[in-house]
């Protein structure tokens, strides 16, 4: 039987109004559910897993890529932790806030609502399946996920642990959606459904995402690549910016929150440069370097205007001297893709005026700029980062996946 979109998102649309109806304590004993079948069917998500490797190691998949896609089991693990994680927050569905009462004798609130249905569109990465649905069930909403064709196999053996918990609980399966269908054609068509899809959040490559804003008739959240800068100031501890640039740089250079870009003010290049340099040579990394600074790299190219705007994904990393503070935040400014910046600095002023000048999604002082993920930030997890100010911005949990109605509380007061 061949697969259609649209009927699948009207399906979701309708179990969206179950979803949103189901008590705080529904919903976490449904999440808990997932987790524990997330750990059962570890066998056969791994098996799934396999496939997906082999295939994408036989179609040359880049390093990066394969390290986004592959699954073990501490990492099923670390998936269902998140669930539980989830599952363990306060339900933001429900909640008021600012009731106040008017001249007019009425009281007014906003409450929290869900969203409805929410389309994930997402290359390589498992745990998104399973992240993404699980905050959308926190948050009263149904979601549609469509991954990559190269995590298939991958994205359905998982989906087959929510469909076990959906069914225990009598929730209708179109709740959590995991299309099975990879043709471009079946994407372009649910970027069209508006009448039953309420947003779309694409997750993946550049060009994925500018393909979802600019084709879309739902609204799009738009994860954007992550330009990540550190900013070693000169009042900087050399050996705390040494371990922010290490971690940031070379734990897991897939991530869209490690480090791409290195800025240095001039007073302090002399003595951190060469320790960055062992530090990189170290992990093999791949330096392109701006003149005031190649001589202290063996091997270093020169940094182009295009280095500035990477996003290498990989062991390679731009690095620029800069006169002063203010040089280094009109660098990212300039280049900056809106994710994460951090400043490494012992000036508490300085490290004040970088987070209330910088309007990055997240802006750190004296630490990693791997911490910039819903998990690290107590959101359990994140269905992505958002690099559009509007509706949500940074790492989003379910609070994110919700919205606010006008509720007002009256006595038979009419307006005059």
């Amino acid at each position: 039987m061949s697969f259609s979109i649209s009927q699948a998102a009207a399906q979701a649309q309708k179990a969206a109004r179950q979803v949103a109806n189901l008590s705080s304590v529904q919903k976490n004993t449904l999440l808990t559910d997932i987790a524990n079948s997330l750990l059962e069917q570890t066998p056969s998500i791994l098996a799934a897993n396999k496939i997906d490797l082999d295939e994408g190691k036989k179609n040359g998949l880049d390093a990066a890529m394969l390290d986004r896609l592959s699954l073990d089991p501490q990492s099923i693990k670390g998936i269902a932790n998140a669930v539980l994680e989830i599952a363990a927050q306060v339900d933001p569905v429900g909640s008021i806030s600012n009731i106040q009462r008017m001249a007019s004798g009425i009281q007014v609130g906003k409450m929290r609502i869900p969203l409805g249905v929410i389309a994930m569109i997402y290359e390589s990465r498992p745990n998104v399946t399973i992240d993404a649905a699980a905050l959308c069930l926190k948050a009263g909403n149904a979601v549609i996920l469509r991954g990559g064709k190269e995590a298939l196999h991958s994205n359905l053996a998982l989906s087959e642990s929510i469909k076990l918990a959906l069914k225990k609980h009598n929730i209708d399966p179109a709740a959590v959606v995991v299309v099975p269908d990879t043709d471009r054609k079946v994407m372009n068509e649910l970027m069209t459904l508006n009448q039953y899809v309420d947003l779309i959040i694409p997750r993946g490559g550049e060009g994925l995402i500018r393909f979802v804003s600019e084709n879309s008739r739902i609204p799009v959240i738009q994860h954007f690549k992550g330009v990540c800068h550190l900013y070693v100031d000169s009042a900087a501890d050399e050996t705390k910016a040494l371990n922010l640039l290490e971690n940031g740089k070379t734990q897991r250079t897939s991530a869209c929150n490690s480090l791409e870009t290195l800025l240095v003010h001039k007073d302090i290049a002399a003595t951190y440069l060469p320790k960055a340099a062992a530090l990189l040579a170290k992990h093999q990394v791949k330096i392109h370097a701006c003149e005031q600074s190649i001589g202290y790299f063996e091997n270093a190219t020169a940094a182009t205007e295009d280095d500035w705007h990477a996003e290498y994904l990989a062991m390679e990393i731009a690095i620029r001297v800069v006169d002063d503070y203010e040089q280094a935040v009109e660098h990212i400014e300039n280049y900056g893709s809106g994710h994460t910046e951090v400043i490494a600095t012992q000036d508490y002023s300085k490290a004040q005026a970088f987070i209330r000048r910088i309007n990055s999604a997240v802006v750190m002082a004296n630490a990693s700029s791997r911490f910039s993920d819903g998990g690290e930030l107590g959101l359990g997890a994140e269905i992505g980062i958002s690099t559009s100010k509007l509706h949500a911005y940074g790492p989003m949990g379910a609070e994110s996946l919700t919205t606010e109605k006008f509720i007002v509380l009256g006595e038979g007061e009419v307006r005059s």
